[in-house]
């Protein structure tokens, strides 16, 4: 079963883990406490996943995972920036290796980066050129039909018409 926890219980539960195997922030980068205030800031720069909940907004432990992380390349010295980097697209188990690995390394991992699993599934991406200058992205390296091409043009060159007077629009 999934805990649950208020945005003060993460906080709290996130500082017993680092306080327990020794994770402090390097160089002044962050406060030693996690605050309330923190954990927005890490929300709004995309380290952390939105809670959970309409009204009532909850953290999972994909959250704790996430801010157990986050402190341990804070100890590290690493820019959050790059953290970010590092947290995109990291599952539940993925995080869940971290932790444990960082816990058994504990006061050593100061020493050694801990790097997390590679994305779990690979990306193959495709590219689709269509007219007037757009193209179309596809991850998992999908082909579209022809007809399904040709409505994407279709539906761009209602947007952008094929007669537009080029020196108009060099003009704006």
């Amino acid at each position: 079963m999934m805990r649950e926890f208020t945005v003060e219980e993460l906080a709290a539960a996130v500082c017993a883990w680092c306080d327990k195997h020794g994770i402090l922030p390097a160089n002044g980068q962050a406060s030693e406490d996690l605050s309330e205030r923190t954990i927005r800031y890490y929300r709004t720069l995309g380290l952390l996943d939105p809670p959970v909940g309409n009204y009532i907004k909850t953290f999972t432990d994909k959250h704790r995972l996430q801010l157990i992380a986050i402190r341990v390349y804070q100890a590290q010295g690493i820019p959050l920036r790059k953290i970010r980097e590092e947290l995109y697209g990291k599952s539940l188990e993925d995080l869940a290796a971290f932790e444990k690995l960082a816990a058994r390394k504990g006061q050593k991992a100061l020493a050694d980066t801990i790097p997390l699993a590679p994305v779990s599934a690979p990306e193959d991406w495709s590219v689709h050129p269509l007219d007037r200058g757009f193209l179309l992205v596809n991850r998992e390296k999908r082909h579209l039909p022809q007809t399904v091409i040709q409505k994407i043009n279709q539906l761009i060159l209602s947007v952008h018409p094929a007669n537009e007077d080029k020196s108009t629009v060099q003009k704006n």
